[in-house]
């Protein structure tokens, strides 16, 4: 059992208690990254409650040999995509995935992914190109957040404000 899987097996419990899901653990580095999620948002109260007992559970049972730093956060807007389950939870969002070497296809492909399921993924591109692969060929992945400006009466009505013609020259 790696440390991921020991960590998870301590963490999952702990999730439930404090009320929010576990998406993803990585021990990368030295880092010990807890990602969690809940459909209204993260707070940093469930986040810091989170923090202490996962510290504390980890303490005690000791998983990670050696010295680590624990990192407990939320997905944030760009959410990195590693299980099925994470593809399935975008779907109909914008993705961006880079794929192993030797894959068919341009190794870095951007689009609206489609379809996910246990196989793997389907997305298209802006360029209307259909590209279908398997989670074996895909080496990174992440939602992309696209940015938009507030329409016109929007900008115009929160900087501005009326002015009265009786009160110029006051």
């Amino acid at each position: 059992m790696g440390v991921t899987d020991r960590v998870g097996s301590l963490v999952a419990p702990l999730c439930d208690r404090v009320g929010v899901e576990l998406l993803d653990i990585d021990y990368d580095g030295g880092v010990v990254r807890v990602t969690v999620d809940h459909p209204d948002g993260v707070g940093m109260d469930a986040i810091a409650a989170l923090t202490r007992e996962v510290s504390r559970a980890l303490d005690h049972e000791d998983p990670v040999k050696g010295r680590y730093t624990l990192e407990v956060s939320s997905p944030g807007l760009e959410r990195t995509l590693r299980r099925p389950g994470h593809f399935v939870r975008a779907i109909g969002s914008t993705v961006t995935v880079k794929t192993l070497p030797g894959t068919d296809g341009d190794r870095r492909v951007q689009g609206i992914l489609e379809s996910a399921d246990e196989g793997g993924i389907t997305l298209r591109t802006a360029e209307d190109v259909v590209r279908v692969l398997r989670h074996d060929e895909i080496q990174k992945a992440r939602t992309v957040f696209e940015w938009t400006s507030a329409p016109e009466s929007a900008r115009t009505s929160q900087g501005r404000h009326a002015i009265d013609e009786s009160e110029v020259g006051r």
